[in-house]
C-alpha cells in the first residue's frame, strides 16, 4: 500500500510519553527549521515533489489509538518540501505562522511554550508538524491563557447569573416558607379560638341548667319542709286535745267534768271533720327540657367557613411611582384572607376644605393589591382607602394614605439669572402649589456646533429655587431645572442657554427709584423728563429715595467681571458698584459702601469724579468717553474705568471688598444708560 508515494510498514512501536502530556521523544531540531522554510516556500507558490515514507505507529497508554506520522528517511531532510497535500499544513495558516513566530522552546527540556485545545494539554510549538497534534489546534500558550481566562469569565458570569436566579428562587422560598408558617400559626390559633368559644358556650349552658335545678330543688324542699311542718302541727295538736280528754275522764267530780266537757267535745268534733291532705305537696320528678344546641351547631359550622376580610393596608406611596397625571397606589392585606375583589377610593385634597367635604370620592374595582390611577392633577396630593370584599361579607375601611404626582416642570426665570466665566447662578420659580422637595438642574455642554452636544451632567437635591453652578469659561451650556417629590421628578423645565464668555447680568428692578424705568430686557434705565408728583411715588425697603439709580444683579462670585455702559456726553450720571446693603437715602459715591465714576455737566467744561466717600482724586479727562467699561477684580482688591472705544485706563480704586457688591447705576438728570455685558474682557484690562 502506497502512501503518499512511499510504502506503509506497519509496525508495533512503543512510545515513550510523558506524564503530562502525549508527545513523541526528541526529534531533530532540523527538521523543524526545514518545515518553517518549507512552509515560506509553500506560500509564496513553490512546488516540489518528494517522496516520504510512512509507518503506522500505536500509541501506549494514551487516548490515541492511531497516527499516522511521517517518516524520514536519512539524507532526505534537505529534500523535504511540503507539497499542496501536505498534512503537516494546518487549515489556519495564520494561527501557524504566529505559532512558529512565537515559539520559544528548542528542545524537551525547554518549557511548553504552546498549548492543545483539542487534547488540552501543553505541549512544544515545535512539535507540532512531527508529534501528535499535529492536525490539532496549537496555539501560544499566552494565547491560550487568554482563550481559558475568556471561557472561564464567561462560564463564570453565568455562574453568577445562575446563582443570582438560585438566590431569588431561595429567598423566595423563604418568604413562602415563613408565609405558610404564618397561615398555620393563624390558622391555629382561629381553630383554638373556635373551639374555646364552643367549650365557653357548652360551659355556660352548663351552668345555666344545673342553676335552674338548684333552684327547682330549693323549692320542693321547701315546699316538703312546710308540708312536714303542718303535719307536725297537726300531730302535735291533736295529742294534746287527746291528752285533755283522758285528764278530763279520770276527773271524778261530775260537776266540774260537765263543766269543761263541752269545749272539748267540740273542739274533737272539730278536729275530726278536718280532712287531712296526705298527699305529697310537690312533685317528686324533675323538668328536662329540651337542650338547644342550635347555636353551638353553627358555630362548630362557622370553623370550616371562609370568614371576611380584614382591613385592608394602605402602602406608603413608592418612590418614582408616579407621573404628572397617573398613580401607582399598592395596599397589603393578611395572608389568610380570601379576598374576591377590592374597591379603591380616591379623592383629592384642597387647602379649602369646604371643596374637599363637597367631592364625592370616585370609586374602582380591582382584583390586585395595586392598581394605576389615572387622569390626575398634576403636583396633587390625593387621598386612597380600600375596603376588600369576599363570598362572607365587606371588610372594614383601610386607613387613608395621601399619594403625590409629580410636579409641573419649573420656570427658569431669565431676568433672575446672572453668570460669568467661571461660573452661572440660575433661578426659577416652582410653578406647584403643593411643596416640593428638592430640584434637579441638569447642564449640557455643547459642542463647536450648536446641533451637537455632550452628556448630561446633574446636580440633584437643591432644596431651594436657585442653584450656583461652577463652569469652564468659554463654553456654552443648555441649563434644564427639574421638580422632585415622592412621586418623581417632573419634566424637564424650558431650555436656557449661558455663556460663559462673560459677566451676565440685569437691572434689578425692586431697587429702582420710583423715577427710573427699565426695559423689558434688564439692561436699559430711562429717567423721563415728566416730572412724577411725591405723592405718586411708591418707595419701598429697598429702593432708592434720594438718588435717583438702581442695582445690577451681580452673580455672587469672587473672580474677574467685566462690563460696559453707554452713556451720552450731555447726561449726567453715576456708574460704579455698592454692597448690597448700601444706604438708599444717600447719593453713590457719597458713603463708605460705594465707589463710582460722576460726570458733572458745568458750564465750561465736563467734569468726571471717582468718588468714595464723598471724596475724588483730582483727574481731568479731555476725551469724553461714550463707552465706559468697568472692571472688578475681588483678587487684586480692584475696580478700574476705561474708556472702551479708545481702550484708555481712566482711573482704579484700590479696595478689598469685605462682601459681594453690585454694579449701581444713576441718572442726575433726565436720559438714559444702557448696559452692555456678557461679553469677553478687552486685553488691555490685564495690563491694569
Amino acid at each position: 500500500m502506497d502512501l503518499f508515494g512511499g510504502t506503509l510498514d506497519v509496525i508495533t512501536e512503543e512510545m515513550t510519553v510523558s506524564d503530562d502530556e502525549d508527545r513523541v521523544e526528541d526529534r531533530p531540531t532540523a527538521f523543524m527549521d526545514k518545515y518553517i522554510e518549507n512552509t515560506t516556500m509553500h506560500a509564496a507558490g513553490a512546488q516540489a515533489t518528494v517522496q516520504v515514507s510512512s509507518f503506522q505507529r500505536f500509541s501506549v497508554d494514551t487516548n490515541e489509538s492511531l497516527h499516522f506520522e511521517p517518516f524520514i528517511p536519512e539524507g532526505e531532510e534537505n529534500e523535504l518540501t511540503p507539497g499542496s497535500d501536505d498534512v503537516f499544513l494546518t487549515a489556519n495558516q495564520d494561527e501557524s505562522k504566529e505559532l512558529m513566530e512565537g515559539r520559544t522552546a528548542q528542545s524537551e527540556s525547554d518549557s511548553p511554550d504552546a498549548y492543545c485545545t483539542d487534547c488540552q494539554t501543553p505541549t512544544h510549538a515545535f512539535k507540532k508538524p512531527t508529534g501528535p497534534h499535529k492536525n490539532h489546534r496549537v496555539i501560544l500558550m499566552k494565547k491560550a491563557a487568554q482563550e481559558i481566562k475568556n471561557d472561564i469569565s464567561k462560564t463564570r458570569s453565568k455562574l453568577e447569573e445562575k446563582i443570582t436566579q438560585m438566590e431569588n428562587f431561595v429567598s423566595n422560598l423563604e418568604e413562602i416558607f415563613i408565609t405558610v408558617e404564618e397561615n398555620f400559626g393563624r390558622q391555629e390559633q382561629n381553630l383554638e379560638q373556635h373551639y374555646n368559644d364552643v367549650l365557653q358556650t357548652l360551659a355556660h349552658r352548663y351552668d345555666e341548667r344545673a342553676s335552674a335545678q338548684e333552684n327547682e330543688k330549693k323549692i320542693k324542699l321547701e315546699s316538703l319542709y312546710n308540708q312536714l311542718i303542718g303535719c307536725g302541727k297537726m300531730m302535735d295538736d291533736s295529742k294534746e286535745l287527746i291528752e285533755q280528754a283522758q285528764a278530763l275522764y279520770r276527773n271524778e267530780n261530775k260537776y266540774a267534768f260537765l263543766q269543761r266537757v263541752m269545749p272539748i267535745m267540740q273542739r274533737i268534733e272539730g278536729l275530726a271533720k278536718e280532712e287531712v291532705d296526705l298527699k305529697i305537696a310537690t312533685s317528686l320528678e324533675f323538668d328536662v327540657p329540651a337542650a338547644d344546641l342550635s347555636d353551638v351547631k353553627q358555630m362548630m359550622d362557622t370553623i370550616n367557613a371562609v370568614p371576611a376580610p380584614s382591613a385592608p393596608v394602605m402602602n406608603p406611596q413608592i418612590p418614582n411611582s408616579a407621573t404628572c397625571t397617573s398613580l401607582r397606589v399598592c395596599w397589603s392585606l393578611f395572608s389568610d384572607d380570601t379576598v374576591e375583589y377590592y374597591e379603591l377610593y380616591s379623592r383629592p385634597i384642597f387647602e379649602d376644605i369646604t371643596v374637599e367635604s363637597d367631592l364625592e370620592a370616585s370609586k374602582v374595582k380591582v382584583k390586585e393589591t395595586h392598581y394605576t390611577v389615572a387622569d390626575l392633577l398634576s403636583n396633587a396630593q390625593y387621598e386612597f382607602w380600600v375596603t376588600a370584599t369576599n363570598t362572607t361579607g365587606i371588610s372594614p375601611a383601610s386607613e387613608k394614605a395621601v399619594y403625590m404626582t409629580v410636579p409641573s416642570p419649573p420656570v427658569i426665570k431669565p431676568r433672575e439669572c446672572t453668570s460669568c466665566p467661571e461660573a452661572a447662578l440660575i433661578r426659577w420659580d416652582s410653578g406647584n402649589t403643593n411643596p416640593v422637595d428638592s430640584y434637579t438642574l441638569e447642564l449640557i455642554e455643547m459642542g463647536a456646533e450648536s446641533s451637537t452636544s455632550t452628556a448630561t451632567e446633574s446636580i440633584v437635591a437643591i432644596p431651594t429655587c436657585e442653584c450656583l453652578i461652577q463652569l469652564q469659561p468659554g463654553k456654552c451650556y443648555l441649563i434644564y431645572v427639574r421638580a422632585v417629590n415622592i412621586g418623581g421628578p417632573s419634566e424637564r423645565s424650558q431650555s436656557f442657554t449661558v455663556s460663559t464668555t462673560g459677566t451676565l447680568f440685569h437691572l434689578m428692578e425692586d431697587t429702582a427709584h420710583p423715577c427710573l424705568s427699565v426695559s423689558e430686557d434688564g439692561f436699559t434705565m430711562f429717567y423721563t423728563d415728566e416730572e412724577l408728583p411725591l405723592s405718586e411715588m411708591v418707595f419701598g425697603d429697598n429702593t432708592f429715595a434720594r438718588c435717583v439709580a438702581v442695582l445690577g444683579d451681580l452673580i455672587p462670585v469672587r473672580a474677574r467681571h467685566y462690563w460696559e455702559v453707554e452713556v451720552d456726553p450731555h447726561t449726567e450720571y453715576r456708574i460704579g458698584v455698592a454692597y448690597e446693603d448700601t444706604q438708599r437715602n444717600a447719593y453713590l459715591g457719597g458713603n463708605n459702601s460705594s465707589w463710582c465714576m460722576r460726570h458733572v455737566l458745568t458750564p465750561s467744561r465736563h467734569k468726571y469724579e471717582f468718588l468714595h466717600n464723598g471724596w475724588s482724586p483730582d483727574i481731568r479727562i479731555t476725551s469724553h468717553p461714550l463707552r465706559i467699561g468697568m472692571a472688578l477684580d475681588y483678587d487684586k482688591g480692584t475696580l478700574s474705568f476705561f474708556n472702551a472705544d479708545l481702550g484708555q485706563h481712566l482711573f482704579t480704586f484700590q479696595c478689598q471688598f469685605l462682601h459681594y457688591v453690585h454694579p449701581c447705576f444713576a441718572l442726575d438728570n433726565p436720559g438714559a444708560l444702557a448696559l452692555k455685558n456678557g461679553i469677553t474682557a478687552p486685553h488691555y484690562v490685564t495690563l491694569v
